[in-house]
């Protein structure tokens, strides 16, 4: 039904709903967020490119210290605007990735925040869902992640892994993931219009698999 609503008037009450005490409408805002931002981006009309630049700088300017919020949402809705449009991801990719990069290899923008992290990590893997190939140079990121002590982080690092490193030669990366088949410790994971709560060791299992696709 959002689809009949100018984009424009989109992005000001999703930012709202990002905060909403109801996960599954915090999940659905974000996937309403990202629809919205490629609409516009593709309508000019409705602001263009550069009006879907703005709103996504806005996700950004959530993320620093100086905005005065934690940022609650801002990685998930600006990892699903990029999972939905080939240019702004082109654009943003790296920037995402920065939030996960420890300061001496990256820009700088590491997040101490632990639940900001595995919003990231959630954002990642939304976007290796479409584009793996855009974060094929954040994989010592993402091997970071497998041995973060949160339990989605880990997760969510080994989803994203497998999505990037699908079919391909990745030694460490597999080593560090058979580490954590075994882990029983569960977490949080939207896809597909819902939430559910798989293992670590799921993800690590299934992650695995994608590796060993295609050779």
């Amino acid at each position: 039904e959002l689809e009949g609503v100018p984009a424009r008037h989109l992005p000001g009450p999703l930012f709202s709903l990002l905060l909403d005490p109801d996960p599954l409408v915090r999940w659905r805002s974000v996937e309403a967020f990202g629809r919205a931002v490629a609409r516009m981006a593709d309508t000019p009309g409705e602001g263009g490119l550069e009006q879907a630049r703005v709103v996504l700088r806005q996700c950004l300017w959530r993320l620093n210290e100086e905005s005065g919020g934690l940022g609650w949402g801002a990685p998930e809705a600006l990892g699903e605007s990029l999972a939905r449009h080939a240019r702004l991801a082109g654009e943003f990719h790296r920037v995402l990735a920065s939030y996960v990069r420890e300061e001496t290899v990256g820009e700088g923008n590491y997040l101490e925040h632990v639940p900001l992290r595995r919003a990231v990590f959630w954002a990642l893997g939304r976007l290796a869902e479409v584009r793996p190939e855009l974060l094929r140079a954040e994989v010592p990121a993402l091997l970071a992640g497998l041995a973060e002590y949160d339990a989605a982080n880990r997760g969510l690092s080994a989803h994203v892994l497998g999505l990037v490193c699908a079919g391909g030669d990745f030694p460490q990366v597999r080593q560090a993931l058979e580490r954590l088949v075994d882990d029983p410790a569960d977490f949080e994971f939207f896809a597909e219009g819902d939430i559910a709560h798989p293992t670590v060791g799921r993800a690590a299992r299934a992650a695995l698999a994608l590796l060993d696709e295609k050779r």
